[in-house]
């Protein structure tokens, strides 16, 4: 068996999930990093809108420091660079370019790009939008790790010059995420997400529009940043954030659980959200829009539902038999357990680690 590795992480953030969703991605990470036996150390930079919403200050696994300024990364944090095996930069880190530029020069071992974001990045490259990346810097990253898989990848290694652009896809923690056979659902259709311009029209047509048609329905609605002037029905529920720790409680209360994509990701296809891993792992059968190669992780009709416009998404709540219903939400959880959990995405970046060192031997 190979030795642990030591790796380090610049991640936007594992200590707070206020209005992103790398925290549970990171949490989930690191912990199965921790109990295969590698040493992780976590290092975020330090600022207020995370520091007010702390809902895990300091996680129990791995080893996590905040910094408060580059020159205190520098100063505090060099020798872990250059001792580790695995160097990983985080897509929208404060300052990432410069991070990732020190970060490239000073490590002794393999260093890695994590971009949870990647059509998002790709689409502010073509602007010449370089916040946390700059194209230069893409073939000094001995690894580009992609929530994206498919033809993105391709792409990142020919037109960018990635020397390894692999997909480290999002997933989920089996320990926080199972059915709860006591929790009777309350809501028939749910979503969970952060307001943003681009998946407002999705939820517009599959979820607020369906709650108007059948007002028998309970709906309910999770996340931050929606505008005063959204228009809610009276039988959609309101949360305005929910922490990680709530998430389990919040698919096990619906009987449907609706997932919606970015545009961008849409666009690029092969991008599972971690919300979608996250219901599935709940056995909360999921109603999702399309996009290219959402196949490849669950089989529509029978591991998921495809929903296209509001009659589809209403169907789906009122005309599918609950034991099927039931049926649907299982299979998708053995899915998830036999292919997409937070271990076997820490042996899949293991594996990336071994295979970068053999390609620089």
């Amino acid at each position: 068996m190979p030795p642990p590795l030591d790796i380090v992480v610049l991640g936007l953030s594992i200590t707070s999930s206020w209005g992103n969703g790398h925290a549970t991605t990171y949490r989930a990470l690191v912990r199965a990093l921790d109990a295969a036996g590698h040493r992780v150390l976590f290092l975020e930079r330090d600022k207020p809108w995370y520091a007010d919403n702390r809902d895990l200050p300091a996680p129990p696994y791995g080893t996590t420091r905040l910094y408060d300024s580059l020159d205190e990364l520098k100063d505090e944090h060099a020798d872990a660079v250059r001792r580790a095996d695995l160097v990983v930069v985080g897509s929208y880190v404060p300052d990432g370019v410069a991070v990732g530029d020190w970060a490239q020069a000073t490590a002794g071992g393999a260093v890695a790009f994590y971009d949870i974001d990647t059509p998002v990045t790709l689409a502010k490259l073509g602007r010449g939008d370089t916040e946390y990346l700059a194209p230069r810097q893409i073939p000094g990253y001995d690894l580009y790790l992609s929530f994206t898989g498919g033809p993105t990848l391709d792409r990142l290694e020919r037109e960018f010059g990635s020397p390894a652009a692999r997909p480290l896809y999002c997933s989920v923690d089996p320990e926080a995420y199972a059915p709860d056979p006591a929790a009777p659902p309350t809501h028939d259709l749910g979503y969970m997400g952060t307001y943003s311009d681009d998946r407002q029209p999705g939820l517009e047509r599959l979820l607020l529009h369906p709650a108007r048609q059948w007002r028998a329905g309970r709906f309910v609605v999770a996340g931050p940043g929606y505008p005063d002037d959204v228009a809610w029905p009276d039988n959609v529920d309101r949360v305005d954030h929910l922490p990680p720790a709530e998430h389990r409680a919040f698919y096990t209360s619906q009987r449907w659980t609706l997932n919606l994509t970015r545009a961008d990701m849409v666009a690029a296809g092969y991008a599972p959200s971690v919300r979608l891993f996250e219901a599935a792992a709940c056995a909360t059968p999921v109603v999702s829009d399309w996009w290219e190669g959402l196949d490849s992780f669950f089989v529509p009709g029978e591991e998921i539902v495809i929903a296209r416009s509001s009659e589809e998404a209403l169907s789906a709540l009122q005309d599918t038999p609950d034991d099927e219903r039931r049926r649907i939400g299982e299979r998708a959880r053995a899915r998830v357990l036999a292919a997409h959990t937070a271990a076997h995405r820490a042996e899949e970046l293991v594996g990336y680690v071994h295979e970068a060192r053999a390609a620089t031997a």
